[in-house]
């Protein structure tokens, strides 16, 4: 997969810290408990949120720009809103995979997983590197985010063939029987996501829908299900029919 660019833009001349103080005051003076509130309600849990929406986190990153070390040390905070930023500050071109790897390892939420695959991870030239390891791996939200990562590639990588994804499904089948709720929904995610990109991906994936519906693990079951819903919905077909004729 081709990372997608990012251009770096230079910020102000003040240390990194300099900048750091000023994030963070930024996101305080933005922070508001309705929006802790909120983050609970949705099982957002975070012993160091400020309550700062998605919407003026975007913000604070379109004024920040893109910059490298500012993301490191915005991550390195453990401030929940500041990691949050990370994803629209780091450059995906210099992301390593042992930075991938280690901030995976702080995941203590869903939406923090699904934020930094959606929004970052999945530009990076390690992508589908991380998905194979990722899912491999025990910890909840680290095997969380191999699927989140996927079905973020499956929507936004635009050139890529058909074969990274036909092999993901070998992925997807073998963690569908895990029947943590935040996993079980990022595999139904990825699966829908790779079932999504075109006709024969679509036809491989309801295929592999089938089966876990005839699992007798009732996660694989629930996943295929779920699956097999959308692919049937007349929108997911109209739209497939519109990609064939074109």
């Amino acid at each position: 997969m081709t990372a997608a660019s990012k251009q770096s833009k230079e910020i102000a001349p003040q240390s990194v810290q300099k900048e750091i103080q000023a994030a963070l005051t930024w996101l305080k003076r933005h922070s508001s408990k309705r929006n802790r509130d909120g983050m609970a309600r949705y099982a957002i849990i975070s012993d160091n949120a400020l309550g700062v929406s998605v919407a003026n986190i975007r913000v604070l990153g379109k004024r920040l720009g893109c910059n490298h070390d500012l993301a490191l040390a915005l991550w390195d905070t453990n401030v929940y809103e500041a990691r949050m930023l990370t994803a629209f500050v780091d450059e995906p071109a210099r992301v390593t995979p042992r930075q991938m790897d280690s901030w995976c390892r702080d995941f203590d939420n869903w939406a923090i997983c699904d934020h930094l695959c959606f929004h970052l991870f999945d530009r990076t030239p390690h992508a589908f590197a991380k998905v194979a390891q990722w899912s491999n791996r025990r910890a909840e939200f680290v095997k969380r985010a191999a699927f989140a990562l996927l079905a973020s590639i499956a929507l936004h990588d635009k050139t890529s063939g058909d074969e990274p994804f036909l092999k993901s499904l070998r992925l997807i089948e073998r963690a569908a029987a895990d029947e943590r709720n935040f996993v079980k929904k990022g595999v139904s995610w990825a699966l829908r996501g790779v079932g999504r990109r075109n006709a024969a991906l679509h036809a491989a994936a309801v295929a592999l829908a089938r089966r876990l519906v005839d699992s007798p693990e009732a996660a694989a079951r629930w996943v295929g299900r779920d699956a097999l819903r959308e692919f049937t919905s007349a929108a997911v077909v109209g739209r497939l029919a519109l990609k064939r004729r074109g």
